[in-house]
């Protein structure tokens, strides 16, 4: 065993004064968290070089901002094609103008029409007054069935949904706010106006209400679900320790790691995101698993008989050196987390090893302090529980050669589904399928296609480019096999207002609907149609000010990552091939993620193998065995493995957040195996034999991770229960990779031992390794 530091037993001499001194630091540095901020925007999760999220930027400061929020209009009747649609499409759109920061809004009602009357252009809104005639509903619907800048954007394919769209003008920086004002705001013209017209279904959707959904989603899990988490955790503590003393104690740990946590984020500047409000439940599998260690270890020798100091000596001295492995080794595995791609996932990774440190740290000191003066019972009632653990023990090291070949054709098996899995990111899928907003997304995604959309920027770079003959055409060309592709719903293009304004020109001539055929031509049509248009329905989110660019939307199914990206490479290539002197770029938020999550798993999987050989390079200095450092390392891979492919079984998506659960629950993966093997290297070096040793690590801590697990079990166990999906998911495949880190640790690692140590014995004076 290890000699117990003089800055641990200073807080079992002093308890009361350890413990001031542990109040008053909570509250220097828990102060800090007053400065914490929520930010639910989406460009949190990119550097701001990013070069898509550049591109992306380059794009807004040149046409108008892309960032929306949309009213679908679903009328009970099957069409919007009637006097009282028209009513609510009308006056709806009125008031979207009264949506802070917008700065246009599009619907069906003030679409710029044109025609000609007198050799004149004439360009009016297509609805005049809330008040329209069957006369004029008809009028209205002929011209939108000719109108490919109209059908399926503004309105759907058979005319079952209507569109009000909105564009949001977002300040740079720190959005959060300005959102929940705008979302606000456009919730409560959705009720009113779902009042006034009960037979008109009223959904909401665009960025601004997905930006919005994030921060609520994340928010509503952080004020029930974790709460709950951590009232389970304590109850199943004080169940399964028999002491409601140690659940608080371990509790008072818990919140002591979070509050100096959080407070020290405050002070650094560091701001909340979906991504980081999840420290305080990484923080907690940790902080549980140490405090177990000790109580366990307490009540153990308290039952053999020990007063409770020495009882505490007795366990601190058998559990500091590998609750310290455990701690480092954790730490480093979230330190991988800089290899992120994802600006928050490199803040969660920094907060949660500094948060690891700090409950090893407290696990070590302040819980050691609160024992001492609060009545914990004697081990009696566990003295069962030890010898059906010492007697699992048993069979295992009876039957290792069965268990191994079964273990590996179980781990063969987990493989082959966790190759099935692939990284598929689909943001609007992050929400449950009964939330409002994806029941609006799935309501866009059935009538009008997704909520996703990729937008191009053709570059003739002089200006009045645009408007060249051979730009138009290649333009055109291109905006047909944009609608040949079957995952593209939509296509706004400047070519078809171009075609539109010179049939207009040539008398509404069904024949003149083509592109013109000179520069000169094109520049006065763009010319006469631009002097004509009002306030806030200009062509600047189609064309930049001095006409040398002109941007291409194409609206597409919720598609996943590899599908995004692929797609943007089918394009690019077009280009290539079919217009190779115009340079274009592809950008939007839907291509920004697909992109980035890619990325970001690329950067994890080498962040995570140089986790693991630092880990296991750590075990073996720290165990002084080089052969039980490369157990571990064999151990703690497997786990994942077996999560990862139970994964692949069930679902095969990968989202972001569960590219950082190995990372999350690499401390428990350890804990396990370093406990179970510090206690078994003990075993040995008293020159017992291998199967004595394993009989002695399962008597010795077999309870304790029986018993972290089924407690961080039942804690994430709440969280599969969030509506939104990086929670849920991620509670799911932890809950998954820590069940079977347990198995692992008290099936396959002690019949591996047999297997590995069967011709091992140690001689007097020999130390183990």
């Amino acid at each position: 065993m290890v000699a117990v530091p003089a800055w641990i037993t200073v807080f079992l001499n002093r308890p009361k004064t350890g413990l001031l001194g542990f109040v008053v630091l909570c509250l220097v540095i828990g102060l800090g968290a007053k400065n914490l901020y929520f930010r639910g925007d989406y460009k949190v999760f990119f550097e701001p070089n990013n070069p898509q999220r550049l591109a992306f930027e380059e794009m807004q400061n040149i046409f108008n901002k892309s960032e929306n929020v949309a009213f679908l209009i679903v009328p009970q009747s099957g069409t919007i094609y009637d006097p009282v649609s028209f009513s609510l499409i009308h006056d709806l759109t009125h008031d979207a103008w009264q949506l802070p920061l917008s700065t246009r809004v599009e619907s069906l009602s003030n679409y710029q029409h044109t025609y000609a009357e007198d050799d004149d252009l004439v360009v009016t809104d297509l609805i005049l007054s809330g008040r329209a005639t069957e006369e004029q509903v008809l009028w209205v619907e002929s011209v939108v069935s000719g109108s490919p800048e109209l059908k399926g954007r503004l309105v759907s394919e058979n005319g079952d949904v209507a569109v009000i769209n909105a564009t949001i003008q977002l300040p740079d920086g720190d959005q959060t706010q300005e959102v929940i004002e705008i979302a606000a705001f456009a919730r409560d013209l959705q009720t009113r106006y779902q009042q006034d017209y009960p037979n008109h279904r009223i959904y909401l959707v665009g960025m601004v209400i997905m930006n919005d959904a994030f921060a609520v989603a994340a928010q509503n899990d952080a004020q029930t679900l974790i709460p709950l988490m951590y009232l389970l955790i304590i109850i199943m503590i004080a169940i399964l320790t028999h002491s409601w003393a140690a659940a608080l104690a371990t509790l008072t740990v818990v919140v002591g790691t979070i509050v100096i946590v959080m407070g020290g984020a405050g002070w650094y500047g560091i701001y909340l995101s979906t991504a980081t409000v999840n420290v305080p439940t990484m923080v907690t599998t940790l902080a549980v698993a140490d405090c177990i260690h000790v109580i366990v270890g307490l009540r153990y020798f308290l039952g053999k008989g020990l007063n409770r100091k020495q009882a505490l000596l007795e366990s601190l001295s058998l559990n500091i050196k590998p609750i310290l492995i455990t701690s480092i080794t954790t730490a480093i595995g979230f330190v991988m987390l800089n290899f992120s791609a994802v600006p928050i996932l490199a803040h969660l990774g920094n907060m949660a090893a500094a948060g690891v440190m700090i409950a090893c740290l407290l696990s070590l000191t302040v819980l050691p302090a609160l024992l001492m003066l609060m009545p914990v019972n004697t081990a009696q009632k566990d003295e069962g529980k030890h010898a059906f653990f010492r007697r699992g023990g048993q069979w295992v090291t009876r039957y290792y050669r069965r268990i191994l070949p079964y273990s590996a054709l179980i781990v063969l098996v987990a493989g082959g589904f966790a190759s099935h899995n692939e990284l598929n990111d689909i943001a609007v899928k992050y929400f449950d399928p009964d939330s409002r907003f994806r029941q609006a997304v799935d309501v866009q995604e059935r009538y009008l296609g997704g909520m996703s959309n990729v937008d191009f920027v053709v570059y003739t770079n002089e200006p009045y480019g645009v408007t060249e003959p051979e730009v138009l055409a290649s333009v055109d060309q291109f905006a047909g096999w944009l609608r040949n592709q079957p995952q593209v719903h939509h296509v706004l293009t400047f070519s078809d207002t171009m075609k539109r304004l010179s049939m207009n020109m040539h008398n509404d001539e069904a024949e003149a609907y083509r592109l013109p055929q000179n520069r000169e031509l094109a520049s006065q049509y763009l010319l006469l149609y631009e002097m004509s248009l009002p306030y806030g329905l200009d062509l600047t989110n189609q064309l930049d000010i001095d006409k040398s660019a002109l941007r291409i939307v194409a609206v597409m199914s919720n598609l996943g990552s590899n599908e995004f990206t692929a797609f943007e490479t089918q394009a690019r290539q077009w280009f290539v091939q079919n217009a190779p002197g115009l340079r274009v770029e592809a950008a939007s938020p839907p291509l920004m993620f697909a992109h980035i999550g890619e990325r970001n798993m690329q950067s994890m999987v080498w962040g995570t193998v140089l986790a693991l050989i630092l880990i296991s390079g750590l075990i073996v200095l720290a165990l002084k065995s080089w052969r039980l450092g490369l157990v571990s390392l064999f151990t703690n891979l497997l786990p994942a493995l077996v999560g990862f492919g139970m994964w692949g079984l069930l679902s095969g998506q990968i989202n972001m957040a569960l590219s950082v659960v190995l990372s999350m629950t690499m401390g428990i993966i350890v804990d396990d195996t370093v406990h179970f093997l510090s206690k078994y290297q003990i075993a040995r070096n008293q020159k017992k034999r291998v199967s004595e040793s394993i009989h002695y690590a399962f008597e010795t801590v077999g309870l304790a991770l029986t018993t972290t697990t089924l407690v961080l079990v039942a804690g994430f166990g709440v969280l599969t229960l969030s509506d939104f999906a990086l929670n849920s998911d991620m509670g799911l495949l932890t809950l998954i990779i820590i069940v079977a880190a347990l198995l692992v640790d008290l099936i396959f690692l002690p019949a591996f031992l047999m297997w590995l140590d069967r011709d091992r014995q140690v001689s007097n004076g020999e130390h183990y390794g």
